[in-house]
């Protein structure tokens, strides 16, 4: 069987090398010198410059061809998801199925990526893997857990048989929106809490960020129909905890920046990849307001990324909010 990645990405190459030692794997990848290098050096040169894909792993620009196989893995970014889709220009068959790996919510239209994929596709066969695991250790085969969400379990349990390996366990869940919401939220407080360190503060402001942060997660996925056990699993604590606290995190490592007095434009000088906590923060902070959800850090990183607040306003805003009960 023929797996089909769309998106040749970090993550895109790290789940490849998961699946090869049982499936061929097509990645699709519109870079032509990216392309070439994975098809003849077996590397992908902008992500793993040192690693050696395995040898069933090819790539191709040409998106119908990717689009032809039972599976199709989506690993794009989720801003860019309706446009290359929407580009492809035909519907899936009734035996296609996509599992999706990005995470976040769609500008403007606030929706999550299944929604995306049904409002192109209408109706689809759909799962997400989500969960704590960094692309640099799952290609180097460290152990790691994530949980597989579909409204058909069946379809979960087949993914799950799909991706499990000694060192990738993958849990079943039915809870699509809550792990979907999970992964879409965390980055924004993974963003946050990048802050904090960028601007000095110690283990007492980020483990406070941290809990605070799980409260808002929950908060926020509950009213928009989630199950709040999804927000302290794998996809929830489980996915921040790692993105909050590695080396590896995209988001952390931007907020780092934007604590220490960069602007959003250095950003994708420094860090070469797409940094989801962005957009996210924009449309979970719109979607929020809306649904008059009390989302205060997120209301915060939003101020200061868009509307030019201080970082240190910010905190003490934050500190300074009328004084509460926990729970």
């Amino acid at each position: 069987m023929q797996i089909s990645i769309i998106g040749a990405g970090s993550w895109a190459s790290a789940i490849a090398s998961v699946l090869a030692d049982r499936y061929d794997v097509l990645l699709y990848a519109r870079d032509k010198n990216l392309e070439k290098s994975i098809n003849e050096k077996r590397v992908n040169y902008k992500y793993f410059p040192k690693k050696i894909l395995a040898k069933n792993i090819k790539a191709s620009s040409d998106l119908s061809a990717c689009m032809s196989n039972k599976y199709i893995i989506n690993a794009i970014p989720t801003q860019n998801i309706r446009g290359v889709y929407e580009s492809y220009g035909k519907p899936l068959r009734k035996d296609q199925v996509i599992i999706n790996l990005s995470k976040g919510l769609e500008l403007k239209s606030h929706l999550r990526i299944s929604q995306i994929l049904e409002d192109i596709f209408s109706d689809i066969s759909y799962a997400i893997l989500s969960g704590p695991s960094h692309a640099e250790e799952v290609i180097e085969k460290m152990p790691t857990t994530v949980v597989c969400a579909s409204e058909d379990m069946n379809l979960a349990r087949k993914v799950q048989e799909i991706f499990s390996r000694d060192y990738f366990r993958v849990y079943t869940s039915e809870d699509v929106c809550g792990v979907e919401l999970g992964g879409s939220v965390k980055n924004i407080l993974a963003f946050a809490i990048g802050m904090a360190d960028g601007l000095g503060y110690g283990d007492n402001s980020k483990a406070a960020l941290i809990t605070r942060g799980i409260h808002e997660m929950e908060r926020f996925a509950i009213a928009l129909g989630a199950d709040g056990k999804t927000i302290n699993g794998l996809a929830g604590i489980g996915d921040l905890i790692v993105t909050a606290t590695s080396k590896h995190s995209r988001n952390n490592r931007a907020g780092r920046l934007i604590g220490k007095g960069r602007s959003i434009d250095d950003l994708s000088k420094e860090i070469n990849m797409v940094v989801e906590g962005i957009p996210t923060s924009r449309s979970v902070y719109e979607l929020a307001r809306e649904k008059k959800i009390d989302m205060p850090i997120t209301n915060e990183l939003f101020k200061v990324l868009f509307e030019g607040k201080k970082v240190e306003d910010s905190v003490k805003d934050l500190m300074n909010r009328d004084l509460k009960n926990e729970y």
